[in-house]
Formats: structure tokens, sequence, C-alpha cells
């Protein structure tokens, strides 16, 4: 097979593995915009997917939610618990599909922005001066309808969205307009994130407004307005974001400081442990706030006990003058979202099935 990089000539993408299925499905020529897209390193789309999930999860398992913003109940969980046991599943398992697809399509278009802000910036950075804006193999117009062609793709997803609860459950149009305008109103927090590592010692905090909106998307596609539940579910998966982020942040700390490239990696230096202990215990305590105030089941809080042990296991092990494993830990996050998902679903799962024991 080709080399993906010319690694000799140009740097090495340390998380870009030549053996990923990008580079053997698709053609030489289209790989550069899989590397803009970084379907290449899932990881990103993954972390970007877990608020959505986690949100979803935890409107589908709120027991007794009303909305204080809209003064009434939520009409669409009203008329999601009438439905049979298998409609709601259906209709659960169609919004996970589609917000995979709108998290893909969106990290794409996240990245492929950032990458034409910061391909001056990137030239300079051992870790990405063989992206392919830096590298010149696509050009800044190419990268451009690029952006606009994935997010077309993340726009029909909220059409999605908002319409197949209004086909098959006749929600009134204002709940789709809601949901469609929740959605692209992130689309500022996205623009600005490229910007804010120039001005900010904070980025991180950028970032995690961008990644968490999903935490908003979840309960709003489901109940059909926003409430509490979702905002300190939001709250939480900023401080989640600002924590993994300033861990992958490490591993380019001294060529940032060569370009002026600002991060809580740098402004946390050796005291990075700490700042991680508060992050992620914010985090923790946001989260059970927001499954305590949706009322969720019991045992989905065994998932946020799981999720805290792995996120204690990263901080106890964390070195940050290794780049790969900073890597590995930041990947590890991944697990983090399988367990407060899955402990969302349990408790789901054990509220309706505990009639019948």
């Amino acid at each position: 097979m080709d080399k993906v990089q010319d690694f000799g000539r140009q740097g090495r993408v340390a998380d870009a593995p030549s053996g990923h299925w990008v580079y053997r499905l698709l053609r030489p020529s289209a790989w550069p915009y899989a590397q803009l897209a970084r379907w290449d390193r899932p990881i990103g789309w993954w972390l970007l997917l877990w608020p959505c999930w986690w949100s979803l999860a935890m409107a589908a398992s709120a027991q007794n939610v009303s909305s204080p913003f809209w003064g009434a109940a939520s009409k669409t969980g009203e008329t999601y618990s009438a439905l049979s046991p298998p409609a709601i599943v259906v209709l659960f398992v169609a919004e996970l599909l589609l917000f995979m697809i709108g998290a893909i399509a969106m990290r794409g278009a996240g990245c492929t922005w950032n990458d034409l802000i910061d391909r001056k910036i990137d030239a300079q950075v051992a870790r990405t001066r063989s992206r392919p804006l830096p590298s010149g193999q696509v050009s800044g117009k190419q990268a451009l309808s690029f952006i606009i062609a994935q997010a077309l793709l993340g726009l029909a997803v909220l059409m999605g969205f908002a319409f197949l609860p209004l086909l098959v459950l006749g929600v009134p149009s204002g709940w789709a307009l809601a949901t469609i305008l929740t959605g692209i109103a992130s689309l500022v927090i996205v623009a600005i994130y490229p910007f804010a590592k120039r001005i900010t010692n904070w980025p991180q905090s950028v970032l995690g407004l961008a990644f968490s909106w999903g935490a908003l998307m979840g309960w709003q596609v489901w109940h059909g307005s926003l409430d509490w539940p979702p905002l300190a579910l939001y709250a939480g998966a900023v401080l989640w974001t600002i924590g993994y982020d300033t861990i992958y942040a490490h591993q380019d700390k001294e060529d940032d400081a060569l370009v002026g490239v600002r991060s809580t990696a740098r402004l946390f230096g050796d005291r990075t442990g700490w700042a991680l202990i508060w992050l992620y215990s914010g985090a923790l305590v946001f989260f059970a706030l927001a499954f305590s105030l949706a009322k969720v089941p019991l045992p989905a809080f065994a998932g946020l006990v799981a999720a805290g042990l792995h996120m204690a296991r990263q901080i106890r092990t964390l070195d940050i003058d290794d780049p790969d494993q900073c890597l590995a830990l930041f990947r590890s996050n991944k697990r983090i979202g399988w367990l407060v998902f899955f402990g969302l679903l349990g408790g789901w799962g054990w509220a309706a099935l505990s009639p019948y024991i």
C-alpha cells in the first residue's frame, strides 16, 4: 500500500494510523479529505457523540419531568410514553443513529475549519505539519467547500431530528424549529474555537462548550424543550472535555510555546494532576446533579461510579512528559462514555422491568 504520509519530508501526524480502513477503502485522492475530517481518528467524533447519547438516554429514562422553561410537561415525552415499548425503542435507536451521523459530520467540519485557520501554525508543529493544508495537499478553497458539504450533512441530520417525530407523532412545527435552531446555534462556538488558542489560556473551555452541545440536543429531541437536567449535564460535560483535552494538549506543549499557542496544558504545567482532580470531580458532581434532577432510576448512578474510578486512574497514571501516554489516556475517555451510557441504559431497563419482577 502507498505511504499515507511522507514522514521524512513532512513530519509525522502522531495519531493518524496508516492501517486504518480509510486508506484501504478510499482512493488515494480522497485521503487528504479523510485526514481533514479525521475519519482515520474516530476518537474525536466519539467524544463529541457521548454527551448526545447521554442526554438522549437520560431524557428517555427521566421520570415525571416537567419543563420550567416552557411551563408544561414535555409534549413529546408524554407522547413517547404513550407508545408501545417496541416503538419507543425503535425511535430511540433511530435517534442514536442520527446523532452518530451528525457527530461524524460536524466533527469533520469543525476539524477542517480548525485546520484551515491554523494552517500556518500547523506548519511549525512537528505533529501537525504533515496535515493536508500545511503540506499543500488541499487548497484553502477546497477545504472550505468540504466544510460546507459536511455542514449540509449536519443540517440534514437536524431536519431528521425535527421531522421524524413530526411525521410519526404529530408534534407541532414550533418544536421542530426549536430543535433546528438549537443545533445551528452551536456553530457560533465552533467558529470561535480556532481563534481562542491565540487569545486565552483556556481554549479547552471553548472546545468544551462546543463538544458538549449534544448534552442539550439529546434532551431537546426527546422532550421538545430544554430543562435543568440537560443544563447540568452540559456543565459536567464541559468540565470533562477541558480535562481530557488538557491531557491531549500536553503532546504539543513545547511546540505550542515556540509558536505562541496557548492551552490549559501550558497553564497548568506540573499542576495538571491537581487541575484534573478538580475538573473531573466537578464533572461527576454535575452529572450526578443532572441524573437527580431528571429522576433517572438509581442503577444509572452505577455508571457514574465506574466512570469516576476510570478518571481517578487517568490522574494517577498520567505522565505529562510522555506524549504517547498522553494520547493513550486521552483516547481512553471513550470508555468513560460507554460507562455512563450503559449506566443510563441499565437504569432505564431496570425501571421498565421492575413492575414484572
